[in-house]
């Protein structure tokens, strides 16, 4: 092909990860609350998975549409990986500890940016004969938390005011903060459950149009294109 169907090409490879994204992130909501934040999760591991496979095997078959499509897959999987844990981690999580918790996902994605650094430098995986490899390697976090998530417990919170079942949010509850007094944490989620009895889940509209939370849309919306601009994506 011509050098200008090439550079598109690259150019689909590496900007349709961000379709995914988005993709991911529109359906992160509603599997959330559909199938719980645990199912959710292990669900967004399809996608990686196939993602891995089709990458992977990208060469064998003589197919550079296999690692656009394994792209988008992948970031399928980032949209609903990100924003799913984010909601499990900081529901499972008590009170005192729940924003460093929340930290744990930033920090988790630098090291996954290094590892990806180190592990296409030319002396690890970075040549013509192991690029397909380097490409399949999402799989591994993928088949770990396959693997280790189903022992854990669903989200306390998602237990009592989205499926109304307290003995099984107590049951979480225990095996994730031990059989101290957290009477205090279950009537905050009493509460919220009260607060919002009867109401629907708001769709983005409605959350653009909700004046009661129109600055903090602001700022999150002022934060997030800032880190767009400051050049770490570029890098």
């Amino acid at each position: 092909p011509r050098e200008d169907v090439i550079t598109l090409m690259w150019s689909f490879v590496v900007s349709i990860y961000s379709i995914g994204g988005l993709l991911g992130s529109l359906f992160a909501g509603y599997l959330s609350v559909r199938f719980g934040r645990k199912k959710a999760m292990l669900f967004a591991n399809i996608p990686a998975l196939l993602s891995a496979a089709l990458m992977g095997l990208s060469r064998l078959c003589g197919s550079f549409e296999m690692i656009i499509a394994g792209r988008l897959f992948s970031g399928v999987c980032g949209g609903l990986g990100l924003n799913i844990h984010l909601m499990y981690a900081g529901e499972c999580a008590p009170q005192k500890l729940r924003g460093l918790t929340a930290i744990t996902a930033s920090t988790a994605i630098a090291i996954g940016k290094l590892a990806g650094f180190a592990l296409g430098l030319k002396e690890v995986l970075g040549v013509d004969d192991l690029w397909p490899v380097l490409m399949a390697t999402n799989a591994i976090p993928a088949l770990i938390q396959l693997l280790t998530l189903p022992f854990f417990p669903d989200s306390p919170r998602y237990l009592l005011i989205d499926k109304k079942d307290k003995e099984a949010c107590l049951k979480a509850v225990k095996q994730l903060w031990g059989n101290g007094d957290h009477k205090a944490e279950i009537d905050d989620m009493v509460a919220e459950q009260e607060a919002i009895c009867g109401e629907e889940a708001k769709s983005v509209c409605d959350l653009i149009r909700d004046r009661s939370v129109r600055w903090q849309l602001i700022t999150l919306f002022l934060v997030s294109s800032c880190m767009q601009l400051i050049g770490a994506n570029m890098v």
